[in-house]
Order: C-alpha cells, then structure tokens, then sequence
C-alpha cells in the first residue's frame, strides 16, 4: 500500500503525521509526505519519502496574531487558509501524477488539497490535529471557549452564540472551500463543516475523556487519540542543576504574540520556590533574560522534560497539551487565540490544571495558578488513561488500512451523500 500525505506549512500538523507515518512504514507501508522543506530529514529519518510543499505555500504566512480582535484574527487565518488552497490544488495533482497513491491523508487547514483529493475517486481521509470544528447538541459553539452548559438555559445560549460566532467562521471558511471547489467543478458547500464529511474518513486526534462527549459525531469521525513524533536528541536535556519541582514553558510554533507567557514565568516562579525550562519556539531564545533556576533555548526534546516537569504552562495549543497530558502532566494553559480557547477550556473541565485567561496573567497569578495545577495531577492521569484506551498512531494507522482495503463503491462517493448517523464504510481492523 502507497499512502501520499499532504500538509499545510506547520510543524504542529506535520509531527503528529509522522507519528502516523511512522507505524505505517513498521507494517510495510510505502509513505510519501509534502511538508515544509526544511523538514525533509526528519520524514526521511522515519521511512518515509518526503517532498517539499510549493514554496509559494510556505510564505503565505499565519498573521493573524496582529489582527486587533479575536474575531478579526479567525477571519485572517481563515483568509490565510483560502489563499494557499488556490496552490496547494495544482501541487497535489502534480504528486498524483508522480507517485500514483493508493490513499491520500490531507492535513484539516488544506482545503485545496481536499478538494482534488476528492475529486480524484481515490480512497481519501482527513486528519485534525486539533479540536474539530464540527457542530454539535452536546458541545458548546466552537471558538470562544465556552464552559458546557446543560438544561434550557445551556441551549438558549448555544444557539444564540452559534448564531453569531459559527455564521462569521462559515461565510469566511466557505467563500475559500468554495473558491477552489469551483474551480475543480465540484458543487459549492454550504457549511465548513460539509468539507470536514465529505470524506470517507476524519481522523481526530484527540480522544473522549478531553474532548467533550458526544451522540451526534458525524459518520466519519474516528477519534484515535493524539499522535506524537519529535525530532531525535543528540543529547539529553542538561537540566541536572535544576532542582525539583520543575515546570515547562512553552510557547507556539507557529508565531503568536505570546512570549508574555515566558517573561512572566521567568520572573514570577524562581523567587517562590520553581526551576523553570522555557523553549521559545517562533521567538528569539537571546531575547530573553535566564536567571538563576531557569533554562532558556528554543527548542527542547520536550519528552525529557515531561519525566520530571511537575506543570507545563503553555499557550494551549494541542500538541504540547496533549503531550503534556499523555505524559500524565498537568498544564496552565493560557490561550492567545486560534483553537487556544477551546482547549484550555477542555483542560479545565477535565480538571487536569487551570485555564488562566490571558488578560489576567501576572506573575501571582501564575505562581497560584501553578500550584492549583500541580494537585491535579489525578484529572492528568485520568485523560492519559483515555488517550491510551484510544489507540493513538496504531488506531490511526488500523482505520487507514481498513479504508484503503474498503470497496471502491463505500471509499469514494462523497460522504456528504449520506447523512450524519448512517453508517460508514467498515473501519474495523482486519
């Protein structure tokens, strides 16, 4: 089996793929992944053959972080999305043409590249690295991060809000899918959420015990748990001279107005008694001041951390808080933006650590906002033992197998032909 893999211009989405790629060469597969260019080694190191994406798609730039209002940085992001979605369609036809797939697993953020993927007739999946932005009775409106509220007055605030943030996220969202789609000749949607049915398979990583519960998932959606990968160390982490009880600081990869997070951290937690690691991702590591106690560097194997880290506070982002909670380890999670709300909302009703909204950062805050966190150690364990119930990157990589194994006629009608609650092609491991 030949799986092509195609992702938007993202570590945060390309790491967990090679999660998935990873246990599907271990069983034989032949993976090719187009990613960013500067990430070829690390594609080649687990098996897989590795292209690099158009390079007109990598400056195409997230800016949503200068938008001046969390609506106007959705509206950005999504207008982001769009505009790399009209290159990402003729760059898949081209891997088409040169490596002939069986199956094509597209990245949730590249919507050029799902619509040749489903106009090709070609067994296809989407994969999220992050929360779906689905609809649903059980859930509260995707995007601001609302606490689940049950009863009448729950469904009258729902509504409400669904009406507000959900419309603005669809006529954004919709007017870029469609853009593409039309010019592929495939029929206009009327919701994001058509997109994210429209093929035989939606891989979820993440899994129920975070995620809110729900009886009206679409037909498609599989939740497998998170997948994680991370570039090999050369060395281990040199945290010896930092005593315990440690906390991580992390901030996205991808760039955000963030590094509040780890000017407060450095000043606020030495004095009370904390050591502090803090890697600065998309930020200049020499632009910050270590004081004594503390450890500042871009980038850190987080995995050696996570062994001895009592807390991770992080911008909630899913990759580091759901490593963080797979290890066990719970996490201040202070959003600034993007899919950041709902997750650290999620953290906070499965009570594995404290959502601290970002207008209220300070450095007493965050001290007792670490303490709070460092208690609930159990809610950790807790979401830990759901991810691993889950599956993760062997439960990817069985319902990958069983759709390209599926008949023709059940992988390559599109999905949104049938309606939510019918069933699926059979997904089971064979």
């Amino acid at each position: 089996m030949k799986v092509l893999a195609y992702t938007s211009p993202a570590r945060g989405h390309l790491y967990p793929l090679l999660g998935i790629l990873t246990e599907l060469v271990s069983r034989g597969w032949e993976c090719v992944a187009y990613m960013l260019a500067g990430e070829l080694v690390h594609v080649q190191s687990v098996g897989a053959i590795g292209c690099g994406i158009d390079p007109r798609l990598e400056r195409i730039e997230l800016e949503d972080w200068r938008a001046p209002s969390p609506r106007a940085a959705i509206r950005s992001a999504l207008e982001t999305f769009g505009e790399r979605a009209r290159l990402e369609g003729p760059d898949l036809e081209r891997a088409l043409d040169s490596h002939d797939p069986d199956l094509l697993l597209i990245d949730i953020n590249c919507w050029g590249a799902a619509t040749v993927a489903e106009r090709s007739g070609r067994p296809w999946a989407i994969y999220s690295p992050y929360l779906l932005p689905l609809p649903s009775d059980d859930a509260p409106p995707y995007g601001p991060g609302l606490r689940p509220l049950g009863g009448p007055a729950g469904r009258v605030r729902d509504a409400l809000v669904r009406r507000l943030v959900s419309g603005a996220f669809d006529r954004t969202a919709v007017a870029g899918v469609n853009a593409v789609r039309a010019a592929y000749g495939l029929p206009p949607l009327a919701t994001f959420g058509e997109l994210l049915t429209r093929p035989p398979l939606l891989l979820a990583l993440t899994a129920e015990g975070f995620e809110y519960p729900r009886r009206d998932w679409p037909h498609n959606v599989r939740l497998v748990g998170p997948v994680h990968w991370s570039p090999p160390a050369d060395t281990a982490v040199g945290v010896d001279h930092l005593d315990d009880p440690l906390v991580l600081v992390t901030c996205s990869t991808e760039r955000q107005d963030d590094r509040q997070l780890i000017d407060v951290a450095l000043e606020a937690l030495p004095p009370v008694g904390f050591s502090v690691i803090a890697t600065t991702a998309a930020h200049d590591p020499e632009t910050f001041t270590a004081p004594p106690g503390t450890k500042v560097a871009r980038f850190i194997p987080h995995d050696q951390v996570l062994e001895r880290a009592g807390c991770v506070i992080c911008h909630g982002g899913m990759g580091i808080t759901q490593k963080a909670l797979a290890a066990g380890v719970p996490v201040v999670a202070v959003p600034f933006g993007r899919d950041q709300l709902e997750t650290a909302r999620r953290v906070e009703v499965a009570r594995a650590g404290v959502r601290l909204p970002r207008r209220r950062l300070n450095g007493a805050r965050l001290a007792h906002a670490v303490r709070a966190a460092i208690d609930q150690r159990d809610g950790a364990a807790t979401v830990s033992r759901a991810y691993q119930t889950a599956g993760r990157a062997r439960a990817a990589a069985d319902v990958l197998h069983a759709l390209a194994r599926a008949p023709a006629s059940t992988t390559r009608a599109p999905a949104s032909t049938r309606p939510l609650g019918s069933s699926p092609p059979d997904l089971r491991p064979t």
